[in-house]
């Protein structure tokens, strides 16, 4: 089964089931509806392996996607109180759910709240996808019962960061200042960040192309003009250049 048939499919399920239910038992009564949103299959596995068993947990998964047009499709449907998102997917990035998502985000009755979940502590990660309206930042180093714990206090409207994120967080938006700006990084269009990435990450030009649903020949322009912008000569300065930024 496809991604995207096993999005629309969880979705449909849950939107049958209805999507205001009470609570229904979990761990000391409490319930919450989470949709995951990851480009990886096997870390979505994972998390609802982890996660997902309600009568122990009390977290119900209502849904999956895997790009950014799957996942707005599956919290419109699904209406979950906390999505789990993360920051790096095809189609725009975390920030793209954000934005497209923001009349759920801002409903008084019913608001939908956003956990990034990622293996980055990048600072234009973290800064981003809060300013785009998320109520916390943890990164997948985090436990299954940490999880669980900070899912509960994100669906109570309390903000969530992982410890060594906390404190950077704070001193980012209590400045007047703005958060420092890497030059050559913000040189880069959104596209061009998203290509780096998945350069960074080893994808060959075919995998980066049916990740971001555009053609190879595509790929290979975004890849020049980045090298171009950083004055770097290949993929493997690349790769050393954005690790060094831990944007991988």
């Amino acid at each position: 089964m496809s991604d995207a048939t096993e999005a629309s499919g969880t979705a449909g399920a849950a939107e049958a089931a209805g999507a205001g239910r009470p609570d229904d038992g979990g761990a000391g009564g409490r319930h919450v509806r989470v949709v995951l949103v990851d480009d990886h299959r096997m870390f979505r596995t994972g998390v609802q392996a982890e996660i997902g068993q309600t009568a122990v947990t009390g977290v119900e998964v209502v849904g999956e996607a895997a790009d950014v047009d799957q996942a707005v499709t599956v919290i419109t449907a699904t209406r979950p109180e906390v999505v789990l998102l993360d920051v790096h997917l095809p189609g725009g990035g975390g920030v793209e759910v954000l934005r497209r998502c923001a009349p759920l985000m801002a409903d008084a009755e019913r608001p939908v709240r956003f956990l990034a979940l990622s293996v980055s502590d990048a600072a234009e990660d973290v800064i981003g996808v809060i300013r785009g309206g998320a109520r916390g930042y943890v990164t997948k180093t985090i436990t299954g019962a940490d999880l669980v714990d900070s899912i509960f206090r994100v669906q109570e409207g309390d903000a969530v960061f992982s410890p060594r994120l906390a404190g950077f967080v704070l001193d980012a938006f209590a400045s007047t200042d703005a958060p420092p700006v890497d030059e050559d990084l913000d040189r880069l269009t959104q596209r061009e960040r998203e290509v780096l990435r998945l350069i960074a990450r080893g994808y060959a030009y075919k995998e980066i192309a049916k990740q971001l649903f555009i053609s190879v020949k595509t790929v290979e322009s975004h890849v020049s003009a980045v090298l171009r912008k950083l004055q770097l000569s290949n993929r493997h300065e690349l790769t050393r250049w954005a690790t060094a930024r831990r944007l991988v």
